[in-house]
């Protein structure tokens, strides 16, 4: 019989800082979104993660349904609020594995798989014991509870984790943006979780480039007129991290091409996110990096701000044997 529910039905859900305490597999929905269902939106080869992340064909990336954070300016809106998705067990999981493993995928990338890691944590037990062989990367928003890090931690051997606000600001832009003023403080515990369970960056050699097979990835993303946060960030990561783990300074922040296409329509009330951001803030953020020290990093040329980023949700690779369109 295959296994779809997350968690045992008398138990609440406290995975993610937003403790909800939801009995999901009940049937209530959590805060993020998620009741009982493992759900997922896609599962398909992606070249355009960090260079040592999308190696070869590219990163097999698995697309889940919901989010615990929900930013007003989620780039992923259609899936961060569960409308695109199907349901699917665990068994499927594990098998999606090795169909991505087959299409040539350096790894398997979670996006956004905290509030399904029950069921994660089977599928990847049951594809090991099958010989399954490629790293696991946790995507992440960095809203994470530590205690959830080091619990599964044997699921995952790459971080990739978004660090999104600063301390001087959670009060304003954390709140404003996300609904969560303790953002700043769950993310640092939870990202020196991550450094202590992956440790600095190793890497092996797959299709001729270099791999990166554990450690940690800090992923920020430049908002528009948000340039003082972004380095007061910077500096912040820098100081406490050094060279313990890899930077990625992000420039694709992409307002969606209606506001109603927001989450919730909300980007209505946030003239400032309306826009992207111009060639000189993200060149001011770079030389910050410089300037404190920060001389290895991930950055984006051109116009990073494009379609190409943002996938099709329509459950590609989801479904069986098919292309599930919805």
């Amino acid at each position: 019989m295959e296994s779809r529910k997350i968690l045992p039905s008398a138990d609440r859900c406290y995975l993610c800082p937003r403790r909800c305490g939801a009995r999901r597999s009940a049937g209530q929905r959590g805060v993020c979104g998620a009741a009982g269902e493992l759900r997922v939106a896609r599962a398909a080869l992606h070249e355009w993660e960090e260079p040592p992340i999308s190696v070869g064909a590219g990163s097999g990336t698995v697309f889940f349904s919901n989010c615990p954070l929900r930013c007003v300016y989620c780039q992923n809106a259609a899936i961060a609020c569960g409308q695109a998705g199907y349901d699917i067990s665990v068994e499927r999981l594990a098998d999606i594995f090795f169909e991505l493993r087959a299409q040539g995928a350096a790894n398997i990338n979670l996006v956004t798989p905290s509030h399904y890691f029950p069921s994660i944590e089977q599928a990847c037990r049951s594809a090991h014991a099958q010989g399954f062989d490629l790293p696991f990367i946790m995507n992440t928003s960095g809203y994470e509870l530590a205690s959830t890090i080091r619990r599964y931690a044997d699921c995952i051997d790459v971080y990739l984790a978004d660090f999104k606000y600063a301390p001087a600001w959670v009060g304003t832009t954390a709140q404003r943006y996300s609904q969560a003023s303790n953002y700043f403080d769950y993310a640092v515990s939870a990202l020196d979780a991550m450094v202590a369970c992956a440790g600095v960056p190793a890497y092996d050699c797959f299709a001729g480039d270099q791999r990166l097979v554990h450690g940690v990835v800090v992923r920020h993303l430049l908002l528009p007129d948000h340039l003082d946060e972004s380095k007061s960030i910077l500096s912040f990561l820098w100081h406490r991290y050094g060279n313990a783990v890899l930077y990625s300074l992000m420039s694709q922040y992409t307002p969606p091409d209606s506001l109603e296409d927001s989450l919730d329509g909300s980007l209505k009330g946030f003239p400032e996110l309306q826009r992207r951001i111009t060639a000189d803030e993200y060149e001011q953020l770079l030389d910050y990096a410089d300037h404190i020290g920060m001389v290895d990093y991930f950055w984006q040329s051109g116009d990073a701000a494009r379609e190409s980023f943002i996938p099709s949700f329509d459950g590609t690779g989801v479904l069986p044997h098919s292309r599930a369109v919805r």
